[in-house]
């Protein structure tokens, strides 16, 4: 009986993990494939490798929080371990059924919470400290993106110059005895330093992905003592290896192309704050949605860029708000870059760059799935029915 329960288990963690891998390699992908700068294969073998370390190194924090510091480890059974994975999993059903980035790291606690509320052991410390990232961080991730879009994204943009040239970007030189690597015909150092900073981010995300997400798959089984840490972070590992390089194929296509709807520049920026604001909160144990950081970045950057059609004292003296809007996340080409208010409105606001109902919709799932996972938690532990 033991042994079936923990092979379930392990299909469950492999289950989440396999998911967090589709899913993850997109977001962190999704521009360099989209810009023809890897393949998915290239991505897939990044994403595992990266991934894998982000939890190896980070991740153990995360995992011992959610494994024994939420709750003690002793009430992590068996079964009570295999239930919370199961919330996870349905956290990602209900995630693909409704077209809504639900939290996975927020519904396990929400279910780990549950248990500890049921039994009367949850450290209310310890979730006082989680909810209150959970406030703090996307604000952390909107205002930061919104300062680099009001006063830093136009220069960047106009230096970086991210498109790519026609033809090969690197080719080999075989005039000599040794064949030696060299710029393409039309590359530039500036290019092909640009292009290294895509791949560069792309593994930093991955490596975040990795720290925040392990946890969400194994952090239960690791908690009872079922599988030992470090088993534990290469079972989760290997999952989420296997998700891109299987699933991930298909959501580089539509994640990565929603994501490089954005100019390449913008979604570097918004994985670049959003990777780091997360490898953070892993770093200090805090288990965070990487989903939710990245979004409000997207909207701070689109803010910051649409402030910029008006100076600091026309905004504080009532004038009309900016629409935040794809063109306010496209800066002009050109040495000069305008001055703050001197950019036209109409270039830097054609559609909004979010639908309030779906934004609305996409909060409401986040905050939904969490306390469901709280409450039908609760109402299983305190059934005493496993």
């Amino acid at each position: 009986m033991v042994e079936a329960l923990l092979f379930v288990g392990l299909l469950v963690a492999v289950f989440v993990g396999f998911n967090i891998g589709g899913s993850s390699t997109g977001v962190a992908f999704g521009p360099a494939v989209g810009s023809d700068v890897l393949g998915k294969l290239a991505a897939a073998a990044l994403m595992t490798g990266f991934a894998l370390l982000g939890g190896w190194t980070l991740g153990r924090e995360v995992v011992a929080k959610m494994g024994g510091e939420i709750v003690p480890q002793s009430e992590f059974t068996l079964a009570a371990s295999v239930a919370v994975l199961f919330f996870v999993g349905f956290a990602l059903l209900v995630s693909n059924t409704f077209g809504v980035p639900a939290s996975t790291s927020m519904t396990a606690v929400g279910a780990i919470a549950g248990l500890g509320l049921a039994h009367g052991s949850l450290d209310a410390g310890v979730m006082l400290e989680i909810i209150s990232w959970w406030i703090v961080a996307p604000v952390i991730a909107f205002w930061v993106c919104a300062v680099i879009g009001r006063y830093v994204y136009p220069y960047l943009d106009a230096w970086l110059k991210l498109d790519r040239s026609p033809g090969a970007l690197v080719e080999l030189d075989r005039d000599g005895g040794v064949p030696r690597p060299r710029l393409g015909p039309n590359t530039t150092y500036r290019e092909f330093g640009s292009t290294v900073l895509v791949v560069v981010v792309a593994c930093y995300m991955a490596f975040s992905a990795g720290a925040s997400n392990v946890a969400n798959a194994v952090a239960p089984l690791v908690g009872n003592g079922a599988l030992e840490m470090n088993t534990g972070i290469l079972v989760a590992g290997g999952a989420i290896g296997l998700g891109a390089f299987t699933i991930a194929r298909r959501t580089l296509d539509t994640v990565g192309n929603d994501l490089t709807q954005l100019p390449i520049l913008a979604a570097l920026i918004v994985e670049t704050v959003s990777a780091s604001l997360i490898s953070f909160l892993s770093a200090i144990g805090i288990p965070a949605s990487l989903a939710v950081s990245a979004t409000m970045c997207i909207v701070g950057l689109g803010w910051g860029r649409a402030t910029r059609t008006v100076t600091i004292g026309e905004a504080l003296s009532g004038g009309e708000a900016p629409k935040v809007s794809v063109n306010a996340l496209a800066a002009e080409r050109e040495d000069e870059v305008p001055k703050m208010g001197e950019e036209a409105p109409d270039e830097l606001s054609a559609q909004d760059l979010f639908d309030p109902g779906t934004t609305g919709r996409v909060i409401f799932f986040w905050m939904l799935t969490p306390s469901l996972s709280a409450i039908a938690s609760y109402a299983l532990f305190s059934a005493d029915i496993i």
